[in-house]
């Protein structure tokens, strides 16, 4: 049994988790399934990029927004221009919405000048704002079976000096990590977690857990056993789904599955 906690850690639901919908979708299968908050990845759509409609749509499906997820992905390049006004952007965005973390991921090789001041870059953003800004673990690129540079000055963010981490599970898997003893090894530095699965296959799959190799029901139970105070969010690919009945199905049972292991079933 789970030994006894002072708080119920929240699970909350990654708009990335409905792709390719819009983030109102969201927010309206989040309300309908009693998750407890909903993440917000900034992308091309219009109300993602927008703190208005945000507040509007948090206030509408009365659910609280946990976490903006900035524009750092390969495919959001064009997103809000150049690399620190999508830092700064996104920090600000989350103060005006009321989340109190901002993901990103670690640079990539080509953004000189940005890769370099990073950590510091993003503790003075967090102090001007007052969010956290949690850079996420990554994983090697590939090239013809052979891991080329991607990320500055590393994917792994474990030895690098971020105050602050978000883990993904599904990045640990394509790293070849496992996901448990990392978390554990990351002590206090952790501030966020993006539930998922996946294989030491070098593909990020991003599977409901327990579809892959990480030791997510274990991690879980850890977390809940050690008070830690951050939230957790379901970012999984739905991409498969048969319509928005099967989605809703599966997003529905990975709720399950992390209230059970966090001992709130």
């Amino acid at each position: 049994m789970a030994a006894a906690k002072s708080h119920s850690i929240p699970v909350a639901l990654s708009s990335a988790s409905v792709y390719p919908l819009a983030v109102h979708d969201a927010f309206a299968v989040a309300s309908d399934l009693g998750y407890d908050g909903v993440e917000v990845m900034v992308t091309h759509n219009r109300d993602s990029q927008n703190p208005t409609a945000l507040r509007h749509l948090s206030e509408r499906y009365d659910q609280p927004i946990m976490a903006i997820h900035a524009p750092t992905l390969l495919l959001t390049q064009q997103v809000w221009g150049r690399a620190w006004n999508k830092i700064t952007m996104s920090a600000a965005m989350a103060a005006e919405v009321g989340a109190e973390v901002v993901v990103a991921h670690p640079p990539f090789r080509w953004q000189s000048g940005y890769a370099e001041n990073f950590a510091d870059g993003i503790r003075h953003i967090e102090n001007d704002y007052g969010v956290t800004i949690a850079v996420e673990n990554m994983y090697p690129w590939l090239v013809r079976g052979r891991e080329t540079k991607a990320y500055l000055p590393h994917w792994n963010p474990m030895h690098l000096p971020y105050d602050n981490i978000t883990w993904d599970f599904s990045h640990a898997a394509s790293a070849g990590m496992d996901s448990c003893a990392e978390i554990q090894n990351l002590g206090g530095r952790l501030s966020h977690v993006h539930l998922t699965d996946g294989n030491a296959n070098g593909k990020d799959e991003h599977l409901l857990p327990g579809q892959g190799s990480q030791r997510c029901a274990e991690a879980l139970e850890y977390l809940a056993e050690s008070n830690w105070d951050g939230s957790v969010v379901i970012e999984v690919s739905t991409r498969r789904a048969r319509g928005p009945g099967e989605r809703e199905e599966w997003l529905g049972k990975t709720l399950e599955f992390a209230r059970k292991h966090l001992g709130q079933a």
